[in-house]
């Protein structure tokens, strides 16, 4: 196959020498030679911590590959575990569709994964280019990309299928935010409609404020208004081949980091997370990318908060792209950056258990910052605070 190249492992020939003659770590020079489904594979935003969990997925994944880092920031390219590191312009710049198809030219990748929001829609628009190249990707239809993008797209789909949804309402002018206070009650949540980590993102009581601060991020006609849900959220990250469902995973979040340094009190930043499994989750989850796609391809991660009622929302489709804690199933035992890549170059699916949540229940991730994320049990958390409510 053209995308299987011979490529030295990199760790074992930084560990045997630069002669890679295998004497020195008692390997034969045949060790050197990974070869079994090898690729050369291109990470957008290489360095971030959503591609960063990605390639330590692919690090600890059972094939060697070879990894290509590109990102528009050059110092996140030094935290990045990659072979090579390029920089490029960001996803909206001008000259990023010439510079990208150059690079992809000169490092010839056998497939692209990028994740972020912008660069997924901008790679998604070049998809026919990109793969005129040889470059294999892994994306939904375009369509769906463009309406699970922006989130006021999704809403609208959401809401016409009759899925249980906050109402909301595009702002295009100060008349529609009037309107909004006058019809979702005293608080609103208003946020932008593109971009992830809480874009924008605050509850408001009061008009002159929240008029304020969609003048402030020159956001009219990119911002909405909706119904303020609870603090509770829940996620469901999902892989589609041609329509069948490959593997998902649903994830409590606990926490924000850093919330308390934020007006919304939402960073993007999940500070604590907890494998689970619920039937209602699974259902709307199911609900909501099957009304956006009838036949799903690619990532599908469901964003739900709960509403005062207790019932899962969805609010958003993190399409094509992984939720930056992805590494969290890594290490708990389902890989789904290795099942993503298996699939995207050999049409290869995993063995498993079961489809749906093959994780075991109360699983927590913890993460900070300039530490390695924990993996422990809900159990044990739970001790923890125990302790502390009797003061030991």
């Amino acid at each position: 196959m053209p995308w299987a190249h011979l490529i030295v492992s990199r760790r074992l020939w930084q560990r045997c020498g630069a002669h890679g003659d295998g004497r020195s770590c008692g390997a034969s020079p045949a060790a050197l030679i990974k070869y079994e489904g090898l690729a050369r594979i291109h990470i957008g935003g290489a360095g971030g911590a959503p591609s960063n969990n990605f390639i330590r997925s692919l690090r600890d994944s059972a094939r060697g590959h070879y990894l290509i880092g590109a990102s528009s920031v050059p110092s996140d390219l030094m935290l990045a575990d990659v072979d090579e590191k390029h920089v490029v312009p960001y996803a909206n710049a001008p000259d990023y569709r010439q510079c990208i198809l150059a690079l992809l030219t000169r490092t010839r990748p056998a497939f692209m994964h990028v994740q972020s929001d912008y660069e997924v829609r901008v790679v998604s628009s070049m998809r026919s280019e990109i793969e005129a190249l040889g470059v294999r990707l892994f994306l939904p239809a375009p369509d769906t990309v463009e309406n699970c993008v922006d989130k006021g797209k999704s809403y609208d789909i959401w809401s016409r299928a009759g899925l249980r949804v906050p109402r909301t309402i595009l702002l295009n002018t100060v008349a529609d935010l009037k309107g909004a206070f006058d019809s979702l009650g005293e608080t609103i949540w208003v946020r932008a409609t593109v971009g992830g980590g809480g874009r924008g993102a605050l509850p408001v009581t009061n008009f002159d404020f929240a008029r304020a601060w969609i003048d402030q991020h020159d956001g009219w006609g990119e911002f909405t208004a909706a119904e303020l849900l609870t603090n509770r959220s829940v996620t469901w990250q999902s892989i589609w081949y041609q329509g069948e469902l490959v593997v998902a995973q649903a994830r409590r979040r606990h926490k924000w980091n850093y919330g308390d340094r934020t007006l919304s009190g939402v960073t993007g930043i999940t500070g604590v997370a907890e494998t689970c499994s619920d039937e209602d989750v699974t259902r709307i989850a199911l609900d909501a990318i099957s009304a956006v796609d009838s036949r799903p391809h690619g990532i599908f991660c469901v964003d739900m908060t709960y509403d005062n009622s207790g019932a899962p929302n969805p609010t958003e489709i993190n399409i094509g792209r992984f939720f930056t804690t992805h590494y969290f199933f890594t290490k708990a035992g389902v890989n789904f950056p290795e099942i993503y890549c298996d699939l995207a170059l050999e049409g290869r699916f995993p063995t498993l258990d079961r489809k749906i949540n093959p994780l075991p229940d109360g699983l927590v991730w913890i993460r900070g910052m300039d530490v390695t994320p924990v993996l422990t049990t809900s159990e044990e958390l739970a001790k923890l605070e125990a302790n502390q409510a009797k003061g030991d």
